[in-house]
């Protein structure tokens, strides 16, 4: 594997504090073929619908969740990842997330990781397996009035073995999202890890994320 020094990193600078590192055909980077990743991770996940509680009612997720084995990886490459980036930005994750994106119908809406509580300093790793689909990004303070985009104003669209790495102040002052494509689209899935420094004022109020409940 290469060392993240060698990495070929495109960094979008969002503000002063805010920054995207998006590192392109990372999984080629570092020696592992996409399409073998893919089909293992989705095999190797169990996956589960969720519901969470919106407008006075349970609503069901338009995308699926995912846990990985109980030891070990799906593949020897999401290790490898987790130990570059970790390497990298000087940070410990614990194990990954999975979400999964069936077809064009699923979408995750704008928001800020704000389970996470401590939002001034974080590092956000995601692996992007599957076809390639708009990933937006826009600052909490968007104006919305008749913004067909809702008030991105960046996409760094990622896909393929892509590796995009949200930090800094990234989820105190941006949200990011999914959205519906604009045509037919396959499988993707978000492979994600997560690390918070704890600094600063920690966020107050239910996360985009609770309450939810899972099934198979």
């Amino acid at each position: 594997m290469i060392l993240s020094d060698d990495l070929v990193v495109e960094r979008l600078q969002l503000d002063d504090g805010s920054w995207v590192d998006v590192a392109r055909d990372f999984l080629g980077q570092i020696g592992h073929e996409h399409d073998e990743v893919f089909a293992a991770v989705l095999e190797g996940t169990a996956w589960a619908e969720s519901r969470v509680f919106r407008y006075e009612r349970w609503v069901i997720e338009p995308r699926l969740g995912g846990q990985g084995p109980r030891e070990g990886f799906a593949h020897p490459a999401l290790a490898d990842a987790q130990r570059l980036a970790q390497h990298r930005y000087g940070v410990t994750f614990a194990r990954p997330t999975f979400v999964r994106y069936r077809n064009e119908h699923d979408a995750m809406a704008l928001h800020s990781d704000r389970d996470m509580r401590w939002l001034d300093d974080t590092v956000i790793a995601l692996l992007v397996l599957g076809d390639r689909r708009p990933f937006h990004l826009r600052p909490v303070e968007a104006r919305l009035a008749d913004d067909p985009h809702k008030g991105a104003v960046h996409d760094v669209a990622p896909g393929h073995g892509d590796l995009v790495v949200m930090g800094g102040a990234c989820q105190a002052r941006w949200q990011h999202g999914v959205p519906h494509p604009t045509r037919p689209t396959g499988e993707r899935i978000s492979v994600q890890w997560r690390w918070t420094s704890g600094r600063g004022r920690p966020v107050v109020g239910a996360s985009y994320r609770s309450p939810r409940l899972y099934s198979r």
